[in-house]
């Protein structure tokens, strides 16, 4: 069985007033006095962000259970100096970020400038095993057509300075503007990938290969396929349901790969439309459908891929539980719903934080 792990941001905030503090070294400092997590915790391009990485994982009820345990080790040590944590993909309050130190952070401050200092977004990064590059970029090349359906299940991030965007998602808006990010047309083969990836840091406009912001990469630190497009997700539950389909997708595109599937031949300029309607839509509604790339009711297109990753999801035991959780995700609503549902009940978007900071805990 293939193993998971998910990495996730969080968001600093002060627990009283619900806006985002730059407090991320210090949280880092206390959470290295404990050995447990100091491999953890880890820094952030700004000063209010704090990300957490699982173990790989092979049950999704483990999976979950550490999720839950990181995030409540981060408010742990966040309330320590002061703070809390909430799972918000961007800050519904007004915020000014400041950028962390470091020289890689120097340098994407010096380069990008207000790219740099404004992209205070934070995501959900699910890491699959692969069992070569070969594999990994067949898996790339074939679960890209997949990738928004997911955006649209985690949207988290409404608001923006205080406003609202009109979009679900609006940290994967945020996100395209980094030159490197985005959908990507099929490599088929690990030396073209490589070669792609080589060609395009010896332009001098990325510093390293870290600085690869493909919808879905090879990873460089492990033998996984990273896949990028989710926003933090406000419960828990919705990062296992999105860590759980992509696990499916991967299985379903090795073993289509080792069938000789072709993947679908949809270009980029097709890809970054279903990204979009799946920012500004969510689960609201239409997105188009990752075959016809014609638009559908949002529960059909995410019902089709359930269907498509039905068989991987059975065999691993988890296709009744996906199932039960997109229900309950259909009722409830994602984040970027509840986000909006909370400030028409309160009419305070400091409220709406209060509230996420609680519901990340839950």
């Amino acid at each position: 069985m293939r193993t998971v792990g998910v990495e996730e941001e969080l968001l600093l905030v002060d627990p009283e007033t619900g806006e985002p503090q730059a407090l991320s070294s210090a949280v880092l400092a206390r959470a290295a006095m404990d050995d447990e997590d100091q491999a953890v915790f880890e820094k952030e391009l700004h000063n209010q962000m704090l990300e957490f990485a699982t173990h790989p994982q092979s049950g999704m009820g483990e999976l979950r259970a550490e999720i839950i345990r990181c995030r409540k080790e981060a408010a742990r040590h966040a309330g320590e100096i002061g703070c809390t944590v909430a799972a918000l993909a961007t800050s519904p309050l007004p915020v000014r970020p400041s950028v962390a130190v470091g020289r890689r952070y120097h340098w994407m401050d010096e380069h990008y400038g207000i790219i740099t200092q404004e992209q205070l977004v934070l995501g959900c990064h699910v890491h699959v095993s692969v069992e070569s590059d070969e594999e990994g970029v067949a898996v790339i090349d074939r679960i890209a057509p997949w990738l928004s359906v997911l955006s649209a299940l985690s949207a988290n991030s409404p608001y923006w300075q205080g406003k609202d965007t009109s979009y679900s998602s609006y940290r994967s808006r945020v996100w395209q503007r980094w030159p490197s990010a985005g959908p990507t047309e099929p490599f088929r083969s690990a030396e073209r990938y490589h070669r792609r990836v080589a060609s395009m840091v010896a332009t001098g406009v990325l510093l390293d290969e870290g600085m690869i912001y493909f919808d879905a990469r090879l990873s460089r630190r492990y033998p996984t396929v990273e896949i990028r497009v989710a926003d933090v997700c406000l419960h828990a539950d919705t990062a296992v349901l999105i860590a759980t389909l992509a696990r499916g997708l991967v299985e379903t595109a090795a073993r289509e790969w080792r069938a000789g599937v072709e993947p679908a031949e949809h270009s980029v300029s097709l890809l970054r439309l279903a990204a979009w309607r799946a920012a500004r839509s969510g689960l609201t509604e239409e997105l188009l459908h990752p075959v016809t790339m014609r638009r559908m009711p949002a529960e059909a297109v995410v019902r089709a891929l359930l269907d498509h990753v039905g068989d991987a999801l059975t065999e691993t035991g988890d296709l009744e539980r996906a199932q039960d959780a997109f229900a309950e995700l259909l009722r409830r609503g994602n984040g970027a719903r509840m986000q909006r549902e909370l400030l028409r009940r309160t009419g305070s978007l400091q409220d709406v934080v209060i509230e996420c900071v609680r519901q990340t805990q839950a």
